[in-house]
């Protein structure tokens, strides 16, 4: 076995030479953190078996799952294309639509147990709803792809979050070592500091968009700004857009995983909080890799009134912070036409998967799913801006 390529379990992992790099340190930080606190006491709705994986002088976290029907997607291709799916169906405009899917979901979700779907292991899985890439040689990939097949034998190989803008020359390659492309959603991503990225009618949007903070008497706080004592308020503003609004198949992060992210540095933590009363009533952070930034945590007060623009502020701020520092931005997926507004443009991601060595019954799920997605429901996606 090359060396430079090596697997370690919970009890192997401090025996990693962690890279002297930016993101060797973060791998550290992150990886270890999530094993010392348990990843589900952080993350509760994510049961997965955390190892890391050293590819030359990169480290990635490595999830291992057998069933976990009710995981958080981050980990569970079931609840992605079942249990999250049927969540989805409200936006389609005829109700013969939703009726038909549904019951395709409904067959399509005895199918996956049936295939064991979830018997998955996970590469680069940050556990976050977007995972970034650092660039690793195509020697590595192979001979890291080489090692997870003789340790999982019966486990389909899975990288979330690919998309050709981002990702273009490593989805070349997992499809020549036989991977599938799954498609998984549509994301958008923007690139704020090019002028040729934006038209003058996006940049006055985000303009006015920002402005709506003196308007209503709000200011930012950037990380070191916030204290121990926000944490429990920064969960409750995501927990109220992303768990209750959207849905409690998101990773559900409480005040345990933010505190952890704001002291470790994990994730950039920054608020908007009224300047007289001194609440906060919105909050974003965000982590960046190779030129690419993106938000796993966005959220705020939504009992306030939809005038006051929260949403708008945030964005903008972020919108901002990518601009001054030159950054790709990953604005994940949802809100389509607000993003396309202010510049973003759409692309789909897909989910690469390597089944080919398993027997027909676990194969038979990823077929028909590679089949449907790349067919209509690449179509669905475009259309409805999933």
């Amino acid at each position: 076995m090359n060396r430079d390529i090596r697997l370690f379990d919970p009890k192997s992992i401090r025996q990693i030479l962690w890279p002297s790099t930016e993101d060797g340190d973060y791998a550290r930080r992150y990886i270890v953190s999530l094993l010392e606190q348990q990843v589900d006491r952080l993350i509760p709705n994510v049961k997965t078996g955390l190892h890391a994986l050293q590819v030359g002088d990169v480290v990635l976290p490595v999830t291992v799952n057998d069933k976990e029907y009710g995981n958080c997607y981050v980990c569970s291709p079931y609840t992605h294309y079942v249990s999250y799916a049927r969540e989805e169906l409200y936006v389609l405009n005829s109700r013969f639509a939703r009726i038909a899917l549904g019951g395709l979901l409904h067959a399509l979700g005895f199918l996956m147990r049936f295939s064991r779907i979830n018997r998955t292991v996970h590469i680069n899985n940050w556990l976050l709803s977007t995972n970034l890439y650092d660039p690793l040689p195509d020697s590595g990939v192979e001979q890291a792809v080489r090692l997870l097949l003789r340790e999982y034998p019966g486990h389909s190989l899975v990288f979330r979050s690919l998309n050709r803008t981002t990702n273009g020359p490593l989805i070349d390659l997992l499809v020549r070592l036989g991977f599938r492309m799954v498609p998984s959603r549509q994301v958008y991503l923007l690139h704020p500091s090019d002028p040729a990225a934006t038209n003058s009618k996006a940049r006055w949007l985000v303009k006015r968009d920002y402005g709506l903070l003196a308007k209503h008497g709000y200011e930012t706080v950037g990380p070191d700004r916030l204290t121990e004592a926000d944490m429990p308020r920064l969960a409750e503003l995501y927990r109220l857009l992303y768990l209750d609004k959207y849905s409690t198949y998101n990773p559900q992060f409480g005040a345990p995983f933010l505190e952890l992210a704001w002291r470790q540095k994990l994730l950039e933590l920054h608020a908007i909080r009224h300047i007289d009363t001194g609440r906060i009533d919105a909050v974003l952070g965000f982590y960046c890799r190779s030129g690419v930034m993106t938000t796993p945590v966005f959220g705020y007060d939504t009992a306030l009134p939809q005038e006051t623009g929260l949403y708008r502020m945030l964005s903008a701020v972020l919108i901002g912070i990518a601009g001054q520092r030159g950054l790709l931005l990953h604005e994940s997926s949802g809100a389509p036409q607000f993003k396309r507004n202010r510049g973003a443009v759409a692309d789909i991601e897909y989910s690469a998967v390597y089944d080919r060595h398993l027997p027909a019954r676990q194969r038979i799920s990823w077929a028909l799913l590679d089949k449907l997605l790349n067919g209509f429901g690449k179509e669905l996606l475009q259309k409805y801006k999933l």
